[in-house]
């Protein structure tokens, strides 16, 4: 298998926050379930690709080509938790919960070139969390969501010109869905719907400086047949609604083989639908993830870039911290 060489650097931090379980009202346990989850198609897959030479006529694999790329990330949630309950009309339960949840993510990517401008790409996740909090203390190791894309570029790339590529993404749910673990034994590892996205990057080389930005939606399926129970009830069915993200940094060539890159990133997500097997109804809020995230590229040898991203959350629905390690593959 020959392996394209990485050209530049674009840090992007994968946006991988881990759940907090279950623990006080039914939407909030929703909420946390909901939160994106390892493949979902995001900033960071519109951004993570490779710039080339100005010289050639496609930034993107070419026709007949294999590309593989390992993914290492982490990421860590913290966060206290107020469990009050006033059902009654008075405060008769009070207390402060500290949670804390780590996962790391092994991907292993393949791309194939289709044509010149069209690429194909198959990714495989493999999952592992703790999670420590008053419901369930432990670890989940599992299979993620596979997820399966392409991207299009319809223009030539070409010396002083922006380079424009469409993307499109499937996110099939094949990891532990959250709305059939057990929040007291296990962790969930997928994000239980399957997804569709689609976004456009635009990359522009002012040299040394690389400038790029991305806009993405993506709309996500139904969960249905579900019996989990949450607090009181059983939850029967999830609607989780689309999100629309965008993202926008620049990379900068400190020499041949080092290179930096700031970037931010920000994803709305509208609030999910529950329904009940009592025939009720709730819905969570809107969602809202902004990351900050900070990168180096530094060149192995000519097939073999190594890039190490580092994130820090802004938002409550962000991750506090994710770290993130990717490399090209060669046989």
């Amino acid at each position: 298998m020959r392996i394209r060489p990485l050209v530049g650097f674009i840090a992007a931090v994968l946006m991988l926050p881990a759940y907090a379980q279950q623990g006080g009202t039914d939407s909030a346990a929703a909420r946390d379930a909901l939160k994106k989850q390892e493949g979902d198609t995001d900033q960071t897959t519109l951004l993570k690709q490779t710039l080339t030479a100005v010289d050639k006529q496609y930034s993107l694999i070419r026709r007949g080509k294999i590309q593989a790329t390992y993914d290492f990330s982490y990421s860590y949630v913290g966060q206290e938790r107020i469990n009050a309950d006033l059902s009654s009309g008075q405060l008769t339960l009070f207390e402060i919960n500290n949670d804390s949840a780590h996962q790391i993510t092994n991907t292993i990517s393949v791309d194939y070139g289709l044509r010149d401008n069209l690429t194909a790409s198959v990714s495989l996740p493999l999952v592992s969390k703790y999670s420590e909090n008053p419901s369930f203390d432990g670890f989940s190791h599992s299979l993620g969501d596979i997820g399966i894309g392409a991207r299009f570029q319809p223009f030539e790339t070409r010396r002083g010109r922006p380079s424009i590529t469409f993307t499109s993404n499937l996110r099939l749910p094949t990891g532990k869905s959250p709305f059939k673990v057990d929040a007291n034994q296990d962790l969930a590892t997928g994000s239980g719907v399957p997804t569709i996205s689609a976004g456009v990057n635009v990359n522009h080389i002012v040299d040394p400086v690389a400038l790029f930005g991305s806009l993405n939606l993506s709309y996500s399926g139904d969960a249905k047949d579900l019996s989990q129970i949450r607090g009181s009830r059983v939850l029967t069915r999830v609607d989780p609604g689309p999100s629309i993200g965008f993202g926008l940094g620049f990379a900068y060539a400190l020499s041949y083989g080092i290179s930096t890159s700031v970037s931010i990133q920000e994803t709305i997500s509208r609030g999910a639908r529950l329904y009940f097997r009592d025939g009720t109804t709730a819905k969570t809020k809107t969602q809202t993830s902004g990351m900050l995230n900070l990168g180096i590229g530094y060149r192995i040898s000519p097939k073999t870039t190594l890039n190490i991203t580092a994130g820090i959350g802004l938002t409550n629905d962000s991750p506090d911290f994710t770290l993130g390690l990717s490399m090209p593959l060669s046989f």
